[in-house]
């Protein structure tokens, strides 16, 4: 079966994450495509600053370097992101309690809540989300427990849930690297996709935060399908095929524009 170009990236990462470095021969086996296209993978997720290029493969960064990625990841689509967050902003209110994952998206919508004179409770798994937040005297922040991912600023693993079991989620904000009627929402860090899936369940709504440019896309593991989501929160239109998915799923599309 042939892999999306995202697919193949995420994949990458994947085996990075386990191998810390890896050639092209052995990708080219693992993945079924030619060396050329590769190289050009390999070439892009440089620039993106998601690892370094060797001769003849590539390395998995240093976390210094892969702080930087983040930071180079959170300017992608920012604009986006901006309207995105505003948006979602319309649907918090006093004294709910919520959860922001460790995304861009759901950091820009931090940014707005700690400007509110609101008294909320607000859980995330984002180390730089529950900073932002902290900020604001009137809300409670709940850091999950967890390890601290290499090259991000969100918590993986389960050793935190458990405060969960004393509170009440009334709604989650996240956000996935790819989203698509088919399987929902997906991402691929399979520790953080472990973490998410308990999330999504203990929430009572589930609010995804896509960009544009994640619609009808897929990555390597579905932490909410689509039966799970409450609500979509783009930036765009979506075609009208898309949009009758969406009703036929139940699920509310918001646009931030």
């Amino acid at each position: 079966m042939k892999m999306f170009a995202s697919e193949r990236q995420d994949r990458i990462i994947e085996l990075l994450k386990v191998q810390r470095r890896i050639t092209i021969k052995e990708l080219a086996g693992e993945m079924n495509v030619s060396e050329a296209t590769l190289r050009t993978d390999l070439n892009k997720m440089e620039k993106q600053g998601l690892l370094t290029r060797t001769h003849g493969g590539a390395i998995l960064n240093t976390a210094e370097e892969n702080e930087t990625s983040f930071i180079v990841r959170s300017k992608k689509n920012t604009k986006q992101k901006i309207k995105i967050a505003e948006k979602a902003l319309e649907l918090i209110y006093e004294k709910q309690s919520i959860l922001l994952d460790a995304s861009s998206t759901a950091l820009e919508l931090a940014r707005y809540i700690k400007t509110l004179p609101i008294r909320i409770t607000a859980v995330t798994t984002g180390i730089h989300t529950a900073l932002e937040l902290n900020q604001n005297p009137d809300i409670t922040v709940i850091l999950l427990g967890g390890v601290a991912t290499k090259g991000s600023s969100s918590i993986e693993g389960v050793l935190g849930l458990d405060i969960l079991n004393h509170i009440n989620i009334d709604m989650m904000f996240t956000s996935a690297n790819g989203f698509s009627s088919e399987n929902g929402l997906t991402d691929f860090n399979i520790y953080e996709v472990q973490l998410k899936k308990e999330i999504v369940s203990r929430a009572d709504k589930v609010v995804a935060l896509i960009d544009s440019s994640k619609i009808e896309k897929k990555s390597s593991a579905v932490f909410a399908p689509v039966e799970e989501i409450d609500t979509l929160i783009t930036d765009i239109l979506l075609p009208q095929d898309l949009n009758q998915k969406m009703k036929l799923q139940n699920i509310e599309v918001l646009i931030s524009d």
